[in-house]
């Protein structure tokens, strides 16, 4: 007996396409309407005013106040397009994110299922059942790890949060990263490598340990998912301006193109695939990445030449100089 097909799994939960291809065009639709609303409520109300100072010309007090009403009507005008518009595409990245985190959960439920019924019966040697157990557990891992980014989102949402910030040295805490992504997605440990460009000098960050584990693992998560036809990912720390550690995260993957490399750190946010290439994700991870490195007094940013060139994130934080006690801090 050999171990299920993958074809088994996308049956039962096949993806309706149809239903899906509906949803996008009415939210297209919808968000023309909005805008087209838009605009002519605003080619009217210029047409109207134009109108009405022409015909009161001579009156000065009144062409004053209708200026004055004019301007406070286009602006609300133009304000509350504004809003819907964002409000529908705000719709449509928390549509996108259930489907996903949905599709996340699904998928490894039935695949461990699945495997179980199988194993109940039919038992099958002991080799077999050992690479059973190896695949359910490789299945319940990711559905950990998306229930953990679910709720690591959430933790970071909240405005104020304390937080135990610790001396943290970033060569060993990247090497440990590296080698847990390494064994997670089964990669010769040649697949990623880490530089350390800034000599024999240590570096030290003020941070929250765990947190920063989190925006380098989604980092390098990242890295290998956006690597469909290789993993080549080559890691850099350094210092920059004497003040700041500087993490850089370099791949050969499928790029990004210029108007991307900002909008991927939104919440819920994915970058749009092709169709020969379907990247799994829930739009969390790299917003997660934003949101420590800002709580951390540092930034996250994106380098791509375009589509099929790769990517470089460079994930900077304030260098630590001295040994601080550890403290609480409000994130």
């Amino acid at each position: 007996m050999s171990p299920l097909p993958a074809v088994v799994f996308s049956t039962l939960y096949p993806l309706p396409s149809t239903l899906l291809f509906m949803n996008l065009t009415r939210r297209r639709g919808t968000r023309a309407f909005f805008i087209t609303l838009g605009v002519c409520l605003t080619a009217l109300a210029i047409v109207l005013n134009i109108t009405w100072i022409h015909n009161n010309g001579r009156r000065l007090a009144i062409d004053f106040l209708g200026v004055v009403l004019f301007s406070i009507l286009i602006a609300g005008v133009v304000l509350n397009t504004v809003f819907l518009v964002r409000e529908v595409r705000r719709n449509e990245r928390q549509d996108s994110f259930l489907k996903a985190v949905t599709h996340e959960l699904k998928t490894p439920i039935a695949s461990i299922r699945l495997y179980l019924e199988t194993l109940q019966r039919h038992p099958g040697d002991e080799q077999q059942r050992q690479r059973f157990y190896a695949i359910m557990r490789e299945d319940s891992d990711r559905l950990l790890a998306t229930v953990e980014t679910v709720l690591k989102a959430g933790e970071l949402g909240q405005r104020q949060r304390v937080q135990q910030r610790t001396r943290v040295e970033l060569h060993p805490l990247v090497a440990d990263c590296i080698t847990t992504v390494i064994l997670r997605h089964h990669l010769q440990p040649e697949d990623i490598t880490l530089e350390d460009i800034s000599g024999s000098v240590r570096l030290f960050v003020l941070a929250n340990i765990d947190d920063l584990r989190t925006a380098i693992l989604n980092l390098l998560d990242n890295a290998v998912k956006y690597s469909p036809d290789g993993v080549h990912v080559t890691c850099r720390i350094g210092i920059q301006r004497y003040t700041w550690a500087v993490l850089s995260i370099m791949d050969t993957g499928l790029g990004l193109p210029p108007r991307e490399l900002k909008r991927i750190f939104k919440r819920f946010y994915r970058a749009p695939s092709n169709d020969q290439v379907k990247i799994k994700g829930t739009g969390l991870g790299l917003f997660l990445v934003r949101t420590i490195a800002v709580q951390h007094g540092g930034s996250v940013g994106a380098i791509s030449e375009g589509l099929g060139h790769g990517t470089t994130f460079e994930l900077k934080l304030p260098l630590l100089v001295g040994d601080p006690k550890p403290k609480s801090s409000l994130a």
